[in-house]
């Protein structure tokens, strides 16, 4: 056999017995007649010695070894002198006896540490070196008992594990598709599944009441840390439920992993926050609340005392800094900065410090005077040592998110963004549609099968731009690691819906009838929820992208560098699918 233990295996216990290893040669140390060699596997690492006292052809052996040589060791465990407990091996060593060199290997483009040399770009092109970085394999390792946890759970809670198709039917609604050409039917075309949503529906009028999937997903769409075009979700959907009933079922599915893989518990039950609320006093529909800094509104005690920057806004607000008031003129000017990039947008900012007697020092002071700042530090609920960061402009909305993204910028640089802190929120009550400028209608939130708040069914007809979705979004740490929704089991409520959203009766009947067709045969109530797993092992890990949670991952252009993917197709692969390819300039 190759070996009869692994690397990180062998323990204090074990010394005097004689054992062969396997693993990869991760650095070699030269001490006058002595070398020392680290071995890895998946499992860890363990100390060779070899010495040229006892066996100077093997001694001179392991110095012709170069870093990733694969090698083969037989040896006694020995008790180390000088013991590493930085490692689980560190109370042992091998005396080797014998060595066979099972391949050599080229000196590899980066170093194969936790704390490598190499950058984003050449890890992902040999990813498969990186791969042996500890750092990575502990994050797939995370990854895999999160999944075997999650369906541990499901399973004890009687959901099925179905497998719905990958080749689909393209629905252009929301994201963009990828499309995959049919050989066999010349001109038309599959699409890979953005969500399995329409047929986890069609399980549960099928009657399967309980179904869960770990489910790969594609979305043709622009990339960002927490994007990649084929994601997995952790699929699942229920039958005779309501919003309360998915709620609590996978908000405990949530504090089971917290328990089971982070040995956190979290007894109290998650807060939630309306959609409307959140975007008042956050900015953002996926609120960061490790820390404060809430949102107030100034307009009534900032306007209309010559300022006419603030005179002519329809949104001031601001936010306050606790403890921040040291912050110096050139922290300011850089947040200042930060917030007119062009992605942020914001014109400018106005800061305030509270001072130790309690006065309110500004940027604006020539406009007001004390007595009106002492009015605004009162709002902001600001004490001695605080800093208050004003924004103002003329969209609401548009406001609100750039302050998001000052709130976000201050908290990092104050170090109140802990990635050992996890704060759970549930998101509720969004509006069933919103407008879109650029096709000029009301687009589905969510998805077009989200169904209305009961209460607010009556408003379809009248200002469906009121109605609030009966959906659900679950946010850790500011990110939305998950949302779903009850949806539509009515076939009248449904065309409805798809009404309101400017589809034709042929063009609902083209896409979606074996939907319609499927609830004239007795839909049940139903709903469900989608975790994204990349995103939430991604969290649990502490990493700022998911990318070092997925084994083989897209980098930001949406390629794999390693494979060098996507790539042309060769001409009479291109003839045989009927397909002409004609690049236009950008």
């Amino acid at each position: 056999m190759y070996r009869t233990n692994t690397c990180g295996e062998l323990r204090i216990s074990n010394v005097g017995q004689k054992v062969t290893l396997a693993g990869w040669v991760q650095r070699i140390r030269k001490m006058g007649g002595m070398t020392f060699v680290d071995l890895r596997d998946r499992y860890g690492l363990t100390q060779l010695v070899f010495d040229e006292n006892h066996d100077a052809a093997l001694t001179e052996q392991a110095n012709k070894l170069g870093r990733e040589y694969v090698i083969q060791v037989t040896g006694t465990v020995n008790e180390r002198s000088s013991k590493n407990n930085k490692i689980e091996t560190g109370d042992i060593e091998i005396i080797v006896e014998a060595m066979t060199v099972l391949n050599a290997s080229q000196t590899p483009p980066f170093t194969i540490e936790d704390n490598t040399d190499g950058g984003d770009d050449i890890r992902m092109k040999y990813r498969y070196l990186d791969l042996r970085r500890g750092a990575v394999r502990r994050n797939l390792e995370l990854r895999h008992k999160m999944a075997f946890e999650v369906r541990r759970y499901l399973d004890e809670r009687g959901f099925l594990e179905v497998e719905t198709p990958v080749l689909i039917g393209s629905t252009p609604e929301g994201a963009r598709d990828f499309v995959v050409p049919s050989r066999m039917n010349p001109g038309q075309f599959y699409a890979l599944p953005q969500s399995p949503q329409l047929f986890k529906q069609i399980l549960m009028v099928s009657g399967f009441d309980r179904y869960f999937q770990i489910v790969k997903c594609f979305r043709d769409e622009d990339l960002r840390a927490d994007r990649q075009p084929e994601f997995t979700q952790i699929d699942c959907e229920m039958s005779f439920v309501e919003q309360e009933d998915v709620i609590s079922l996978f908000e405990d599915m949530s504090k089971h992993l917290f328990k089971s893989i982070l040995n956190i518990d979290m007894p109290e039950a998650f807060p939630r926050m309306t959609w409307h609320d959140a975007m008042k006093y956050y900015g953002s529909d996926k609120p960061d609340l490790r820390f404060d800094m809430r949102f107030v509104e100034l307009m009534d005690v900032l306007q209309g005392h010559g300022f006419s920057v603030f005179d002519s806004a329809a949104y001031i607000g601001g936010i306050c800094a606790k403890g921040a008031a040291t912050y110096t003129r050139k922290q300011l000017d850089a947040l200042t900065e930060y917030v007119k990039r062009p992605q942020i947008g914001a014109k400018g900012m106005v800061y305030a410090r509270v001072e130790a007697d309690g006065n309110v020092k500004s940027s604006v002071d020539k406009f007001y005077t004390q007595e009106i700042l002492q009015q605004m530090k009162a709002a902001m609920n600001a004490e001695p040592g605080d800093l208050i960061l004003i924004l103002s402009g003329d969209d609401v909305m548009k406001t609100r998110k750039q302050l998001c993204e000052l709130r976000l910028e201050v908290a990092e640089q104050l170090g109140l963004r802990d990635k050992n802190k996890f704060a759970c929120l549930w998101v509720v009550d969004f509006p069933m549609f919103e407008w879109s400028d650029e096709e000029q209608r009301l687009m589905a939130m969510h998805h077009p099968f989200t169904s209305p708040k009961p209460e607010d069914v009556e408003l379809l007809s009248t200002n469906p731009a009121a109605v609030r979705a009966n959906a659900y979004d679950m946010v850790i740490n500011g990110v939305e690691v998950g949302g779903g929704s009850i949806r539509i089991h009515d076939n009248e409520l449904q065309k409805k819906a798809f009404e309101i959203l400017g589809f034709s009766e042929e063009r609902a009947q083209s896409q979606f009838g074996y939907l319609l067709s499927a609830f004239k045969y007795g839909a049940p109530p139903h709903g469900g929820l989608a975790y994204g797993l990349d995103r939430f092992v991604s969290l649990f890990a502490g990493l700022d992208s998911i990318r070092d949670c997925i084994a083989f991952p897209k980098n930001n252009s949406g390629r794999d560098v390693m494979i060098d993917a996507p790539a042309p197709l060769e001409q009479a692969q291109l003839d045989e699918l009927n397909i002409l390819v004609d690049l236009k300039e950008k």
